[in-house]
């Protein structure tokens, strides 16, 4: 389980043909971009889908000669700008950027969900990985989670993990290192990881699980205390903190993984034009090395790898979630 990055580093497009999203694109001539496109972010500003989606919009409206908004949405789990676009023409002129993984883990936690994940959104191409910062606030006497699982010990109730969400990949993480470890902290769902960022900066909750597009500033700031970097890589910024791998943490390949989906019904023409010209801008020098200053690693690949990587990750968190015996009415 959690294999998910070199699963999608292994994918092809033959295996996806069989996936029930999106399959087949090919590399058909252009698409005429003929009005405005948006994307919607379904969190608030601040938050790693609004960092990418405003460091990309400029290249794309270049790209394809049309101005690109970028509208924020925000709420828990960010279903109500996903159901937007879920609900939007298929014309290729609506985008949804958003942490794909916590869009994985909405078919099997939510009850009623207003739009289907693999029937009601087409993915265009993935972004970016970036690894979640486990972090707390500096009043927290904790430096290793060593100190921290005895810091919760003494101190059973005391801390809380704010996150983006309920049934989010931060809440996911947390409820499963918790389990663990004997952690008995609580879980305190905000509206994107940029309000949760804020709470616990602010000390009104005190453990972060985000991605460290987003979170890294705060950390090299001092705002908050780094305790470990998920994955198996250390982020050249923050070198001196450990990875989950090195300390034999669950949910290794936890993370902010990003990526770009439309509207059901847009022409497989428009997905490849758009993946084309997204997978351009990612490649320029200047996007792809302020991603990786900010702790992210672009990764970028066909709609049809995105497609069966959304499948595999459907699957394993919603073992997470039946495991947890987690679900919201949505």
């Amino acid at each position: 389980m959690f294999k998910l990055r070199a699963a999608f580093a292994g994918l092809s497009a033959v295996v996806a043909a069989a996936l029930p999203f999106h399959a087949g694109v090919t590399a058909a001539s252009a698409q005429t971009f003929t009005k405005q496109v948006t994307i919607i972010v379904p969190y608030g500003p601040g938050g790693t889908s609004d960092i990418l989606a405003r460091l990309m919009a400029p290249k794309l409206s270049e790209a394809i000669g049309q101005p690109v908004i970028v509208e924020n949405k925000p709420s828990s789990s960010g279903n109500i700008g996903a159901d937007f676009v879920a609900k939007a023409p298929g014309d290729g002129h609506t985008l949804l950027i958003t942490d794909a993984g916590t869009l994985a883990t909405q078919p099997n936690l939510v009850k009623k969900l207003s739009f289907d994940v693999q029937k009601d959104l087409m993915p265009v191409s993935m972004v970016m990985f970036s690894p979640y910062l486990f972090a707390v606030h500096p009043s927290v006497p904790a430096a290793t989670l060593q100190e921290l699982i005895a810091y919760d010990k003494a101190n059973p109730g005391k801390l809380n993990v704010g996150t983006s969400g309920v049934g989010s990949v931060q809440h996911l993480t947390a409820l499963v290192i918790g389990k663990k470890y004997g952690i008995k902290w609580g879980i305190v769902p905000y509206r994107g990881g940029a309000p949760a960022i804020r709470a616990v900066v602010s000390n009104e909750s005190n453990v972060i699980f985000n991605g460290a597009l987003a979170t890294l500033p705060f950390v090299v700031q001092n705002q908050l205390k780094g305790i470990a970097v998920s994955g198996d890589k250390k982020l050249p910024t923050v070198a001196n903190l450990p990875t989950f791998k090195e300390l034999g943490m669950p949910v290794v390949e936890a993370g902010s993984w990003q990526g770009f989906l439309t509207s059901k019904g847009t022409p497989p023409a428009m997905v490849a034009k758009l993946n084309a010209e997204l997978r351009k801008i990612l490649a320029m020098p200047e996007i792809a090395n302020k991603i990786k200053e900010l702790g992210g690693d672009v990764r970028t690949g066909s709609p049809d790898e995105f497609a069966a990587w959304m499948t595999k990750a459907i699957a394993e968190w919603g073992a997470v979630v039946k495991a947890e015996n987690i679900q919201i009415d949505g």
